[in-house]
């Protein structure tokens, strides 16, 4: 499956729940939802230069469903402690607080894949495929 993008984080959110949709795993779209727009906004913030994007997959396996953005950038993510009345850098901590797990691997020297997985409901009939769409 795969779709064009137009401004980034939305479109990704659209392709990524689109997915979810089409395959009829709606039961946790709100909180995948959330940390997709989270990772494709640290892709654009912290992870790529613009003309050379960011990669998004979304995939079905055995319980679960994850997501995951490939970008351009070295380095580890990690969440970081934001002052009060910041009005920004809480994103990883909202991947945490409603992802069933997270992580990041460096894949090559300069491209990492920050990733958040979810699980379905037991009684969930599971379909396998994967979507990837280029942003």
């Amino acid at each position: 499956m795969s779709y064009p993008c137009g401004t980034p984080v939305a479109q990704t959110r659209a392709f990524v729940l689109g997915a979810l949709s089409e395959w009829r795993l709606t039961g946790r779209l709100d909180d995948v939802g959330l940390c997709i727009s989270e990772l494709a906004t640290n892709a654009i913030r912290h992870g790529t230069p613009a003309d050379l994007g960011f990669v998004v997959r979304v995939a079905v396996g055995v319980g679960r469903v994850r997501v995951e953005v490939r970008d351009q950038a070295k380095g580890v993510p990690v969440p970081r402690q934001p002052k009060a009345d910041a009005c920004d850098g809480r994103g990883l901590f909202l991947v945490e607080a409603f992802a069933d797990d997270w992580g990041v691997a460096q894949v090559g020297g300069d491209t990492k894949v920050v990733w958040a997985d979810f699980k379905l409901p037991s009684e969930v009939v599971q379909p396998s495929g994967n979507g990837t769409t280029r942003c």
